[in-house]
């Protein structure tokens, strides 16, 4: 059931019917002057929701998409054509009832008579509106959504704040290996062979000729030398490495939806954004 304290929730909410087809969308609560209570809504119907019809509201209840009345589709589409200046005379109440086959009786349609006015719109604070549309505040014109607070509505919109932060991105290591390549030296080697020499007799070696027994059996022995290469390793330092960071400055653009509240004045007929 809805109450005044749940009036902010109905406008501009969707309405859908008792067998959840949707109507259109709630614009305006009328209250009943006697109980304070919320008795009709008005919904925007039609393809551009330039159409509103009185729905009853008393036992209606909120969804998690809108709003359910107990009536069906047709029926309000079909409902009296009643303009929504702001009230409901006891005529026009009383044609709503009947239509909608709630049974307002006679005693209602008198006390509706006695008092001008039976229901005024959710928000004004007054059961009743004067020639100059001046509410108990002091300010021209009432508030239809809620509290009359001033003469004026606050528009704001959402301005776009851009910054930076720093947050880890990845890591660099550094580290070093050991791997093995073949280096490939050529080296000159020398070694001794053996050579037989032969020399005739002369007087300058007749002397060492004939040292010794005439025949006889002996031996000589010389030792043979060769070089071979050696192969010896120094780890020698060759240069130093490190890490370091630079920054780089590059342009990105950044966009985001805002919002921003406008205005659009409805009246006589005519439609004008602003």
């Amino acid at each position: 059931m809805i109450g005044t304290d749940t009036i902010s929730r109905v406008i501009g909410q969707d309405v859908y019917d008792e067998s959840g087809d949707k109507i259109g969308s709630a614009a305006e609560v009328y209250l009943d002057d006697e109980t304070g209570q919320p008795e009709w809504v008005t919904v925007r119907t039609g393809m551009f929701g330039t159409k509103e019809s009185f729905v009853p509201i008393r036992n209606a209840d909120l969804v998690d998409n809108g709003v359910r009345v107990p009536v069906s589709k047709s029926k309000v589409k079909d409902a009296p054509k009643i303009d929504t200046d702001g009230h409901l005379s006891p005529q026009e109440e009383q044609e709503l009832y009947r239509y909608y086959g709630m049974g307002a009786g006679t005693d209602t349609a008198q006390t509706m008579t006695t008092t001008e006015s039976t229901t005024g719109m959710a928000g004004t604070g007054m059961t009743g509106r004067t020639d100059t549309d001046m509410n108990e505040r002091g300010t021209v014109g009432h508030d239809t959504s809620g509290p009359t607070t001033d003469d004026a509505m606050t528009l704001s919109e959402e301005r776009l704040s851009v910054g930076t932060r720093s947050q880890e991105t990845g890591r660099a290591r550094l580290r070093k290996y050991v791997v093995t390549e073949n280096v490939t030296e050529t080296v000159p080697v020398s070694h001794e062979e053996v050579r037989l020499e032969r020399e005739p007799i002369t007087d300058a070696n007749v002397g060492n000729a004939m040292d010794g027994p005439a025949i006889s059996e002996e031996e000589h022995e010389v030792v043979l030398h060769a070089e071979t290469p050696v192969v010896e390793k120094e780890a020698v330092p060759v240069e130093r490495v490190r890490l370091d960071k630079t920054t780089v400055t590059e342009q990105t653009q950044v966009s985001e939806g805002v919002r921003k509240e406008e205005v659009e004045l409805d009246g006589d007929g005519t439609e004008r954004r602003m």
